[in-house]
């Protein structure tokens, strides 16, 4: 799995016009779910995520998760993070899970951040949406699950 995950002072989603999830203060994360990846793969993300230390304290120092900023999740799947361009001019998606198996990954990541505590909006899985962020920092993390 593969997530890019950017601190933003707001975040939404529009599909067909209509916000189907949004947040003020926290984290917008794009998440992929390639071939091979396990219910093992979305708890690691899940974890490292929300134990980030990417918000600012009273110092200015990155020292705060998103729940100790009071901050939520806006989470968007994104199965082009696993597009590869190094052949040709059209990205393959080879590596991108089937939609069925990356659904179930999808929803078990947002699962176990709910499972958390924590605020989970989201978009709409293989819907057309449209993302809307400001990002704040900006501050803008390329996470890896480890296999």
């Amino acid at each position: 799995m593969r997530a890019i995950v950017q601190r933003v002072s707001r975040a939404s989603v529009t599909v067909d016009g209509e916000v189907t999830g949004g947040i003020a203060k926290g984290l917008l994360i794009l998440l992929g779910v390639g071939k091979g990846d396990k219910e093992t793969d979305a708890e690691y993300l899940a974890e490292k995520i929300a134990a980030l230390r990417i918000f600012p304290d009273a110092a200015g120092k990155m020292n705060l998760g998103v729940a100790d900023c009071g901050g939520g999740l806006l989470v968007v799947s994104q199965f082009t993070l696993f597009g590869d361009c190094r052949k040709g001019r059209r990205p393959s998606f080879d590596q991108a899970a089937p939609p069925e198996e990356a659904k179930r990954l999808y929803e078990h990541f947002i699962g176990v951040c709910r499972a958390k505590g924590l605020l989970v909006e989201t978009g709409v899985f293989q819907a057309r949406m449209n993302v809307e962020l400001c990002n704040d920092g900006p501050v803008t993390l390329l996470i890896d699950s480890v296999r």
